[in-house]
């Protein structure tokens, strides 16, 4: 299995923690110290060398910050894990101030703390910058310190060191040289000598390599250097390159010669504030900085048509997996199975393909109320047995050398209540108007947000997330800079793979999600259409919803004509190449409304 269900963390643990590192700040004379969830790469995903957060407080979801005082202690997270935290983490211990409602800031300068210390590598340029600007004038210091963290962690364990390897051509689109001199010119034409890139998707993008220092997320871990003049230096653990071949443009050192690197560039050095660490800035003491954003990052999220086809075959593959799934669930009695049974058989299905590499990220797969955790992780101690009458919501993916898959589902056992039919049925409409949205190039995630909220907003209901995220070619599944969100400004460009997931949560009760993955293309001419660019989505993902949660005269005749173009579509692409069972029950899954 690519998934345990062994609980990583309890409450428990905090407490002797806490203690220990109240300890060390004190003899170093700190008032307190910030945790986040970070690497020095700014990975969604940690290594287990790096989940401070999750080892100090038991919380161990992909966002959150932790401040430790001498006299309290805080775990901010955001909308998806408000739930999660106050499961996870001991409420005698840790305040849980919701983010970004009640900012780091805030709570900082509600406290009498002074002093407070931070690691510059688990934090950006930009995060310490707008921190300190804000706590400046309420006398509060934050200062650059070694992890108070890695001192009390006795039994750490070491950074992975996994094998790279080299991603072909006929899946990338380019050769790590032309992608390389592309960036290179870039570099030249901002008047920069080099650029420091710390996001390691964004390196093994550029490289053309894949690796696994990551569970369920294909990279290796490096920090690099690319020079105006097309060289590129990368930093890591050297014997994980030791199976490639020598490629002249890139030069393989490792990690420990990274600063002196750092403090012997000149000249303008791009970085970005938003992703690179607060140490780098300081060790580039020679070079003035060009602030923007990672030269990687849009280039890497323009799919090259090799990367879109690559996508789609990947999403086929994956669909024959979800109907077969899916059949097979719908003949199996609920009373015999429990969470962890869906998905280690969701992930035999996946496995049968014979291309899956690893799961994109651990399976959400929430029935009933544990649908309302909106990133739940099952345990061996919260698995439930699914029960008739209620829903399960099934969040999950694969990663194929060819491509990154992410679907949700959520499917009634027995019939459905009218309360969870109409609220499944306004996250539909919410998308099906992003699916259907045409729009002018040059809109951003931020203006498109709101079109999947506008059914549930009707009903005075919303969701704690964002309608969608960017997602990697056999990279990470939640990739910037595009995103379906009211923070989002970054216009939508051709070739931009994103998730169109908008749900519905009731605590305590039920959770609704659907999300399908789209990419950005150029829109179709239309009669009587504006002499204007104009840009609409390609849906990637080909798997029926259940239709005895959807009422459909609350759809519009345009809505509806949707639904049934689509489970047309996933018949014709999906019928020859299934089992006779799963065939006979996709017919009737892709019947028209």
């Amino acid at each position: 299995m690519f998934q345990n269900f062994k609980a990583t963390s309890s409450p428990q643990q905090a407490q002797p923690r806490v203690t220990a590192l109240r300890a060390a700040l004190k003899e170093a004379g700190f008032d307190g110290f910030l945790v986040p969830r970070a690497d020095a790469h700014q990975s969604e995903y940690v290594a287990p060398c790096d989940a401070r957060l999750a080892w100090l407080t038991g919380f161990t979801g992909s966002a959150g910050i932790a401040l430790i005082e001498h006299d309290r202690a805080a775990v901010l997270t955001d909308g998806r894990y408000r739930l999660q935290v106050r499961s996870q983490c001991d409420d005698k211990i840790f305040a849980f101030p919701d983010w970004p409602e009640h900012s780091l800031a805030n709570w900082i300068q509600e406290g009498s703390s002074k002093h407070i210390a931070f690691d510059p590598w688990l934090h950006t340029v930009s995060e310490i910058k707008n921190l300190r600007a804000e706590l400046q004038p309420h006398g509060k210091e934050l200062i650059s310190a070694h992890n108070f963290i890695d001192k009390i962690w006795s039994d750490r364990p070491k950074q992975p060191a996994g094998k790279a390897i080299e991603q072909p051509i006929e899946l990338t689109g380019k050769l790590a040289g032309e992608k390389i001199q592309e960036i290179a010119c870039m570099i030249e034409q901002a008047n920069c000598s080099a650029a420091v890139v710390t996001l390691s998707d964004s390196i093994c993008w550029l490289c053309n390599l894949r690796g696994s220092d990551i569970s369920h997320t294909p990279i290796i871990q490096a920090f690099a250097i690319i020079h105006s003049d097309a060289r590129v230096e990368l930093y890591s653990a050297t014997e994980k390159f030791d199976d490639l071949a020598q490629n002249p443009s890139i030069k393989i050192s490792p990690w420990e010669a990274f600063e002196a690197a750092l403090s012997e560039l000149n000249g303008t050095v791009w970085l970005d504030p938003d992703t690179a660490p607060h140490a780098i800035k300081s060790l580039l003491a020679n070079a003035d900085i060009y602030a923007q954003s990672d030269p990687c990052i849009l280039p890497k999220a323009c799919k090259t048509n090799a990367e879109i086809e690559g996508t789609r075959q990947a999403h086929l593959r994956d669909a024959l997996a979800m109907t077969e799934f899916l059949t097979w669930l719908d003949q199996e009695n609920p009373d015999d199975l429990t969470e962890i049974d869906v998905i280690c058989q969701l992930e035999e299905f996946r496995r049968a393909t014979g291309s899956l590499k690893d799961i994109s990220f651990e399976t959400i797969c929430g029935s009933g109320p544990n649908g309302a955790i909106i990133h739940y992780r099952v345990t061996e101690e919260t698995n439930r047995k699914l029960k008739e009458g209620e829903l399960l919501l099934v969040d999950s993916g694969g990663q194929y050398q060819d491509g990154t898959t992410d679907i949700t589902r959520t499917m009634s056992i027995g019939d459905p209540k009218a309360d969870e039919r109409a609220a499944y049925t306004a996250v539909l409409q919410g998308l099906i108007a992003i699916s259907t949205a045409r729009f002018p190039k040059g809109i951003s995630g931020s203006h498109l947000d709101a079109l999947a909220r506008a059914p549930l907003w009707r009903m005075g209901r919303d969701y704690d997330h964002g309608t969608g995220h960017g997602v990697g070619s056999y990279l990470n599944v939640h990739e910037g800079p595009q995103r379906l969100s009211r923070v989002s400004h970054q216009p939508l460009m051709e070739g931009m793979i994103l998730s169109n997931e908008p749900g519905y949560y009731k605590p305590g009760a039920y959770g609704i999600r659907l999300e399908n993955l789209i990419f950005v293309q150029p829109a179709k001419n239309i009669t009587g259409a504006d002499d204007r660019e104009m840009l609409e989505f390609e849906t990637l993902t080909f798997v029926p919803f259940c239709k005895n949660l959807i009422l459909i005269d609350e759809l519009a005749p345009f809505e509806q004509e949707w639904v049934d173009t689509y489970h047309s579509q996933i018949w014709d692409k999906l019928s020859p190449y299934l089992s006779e069972g799963a065939k006979a029950w996709l017919k009737e899954a892709t019947q028209e409304l």
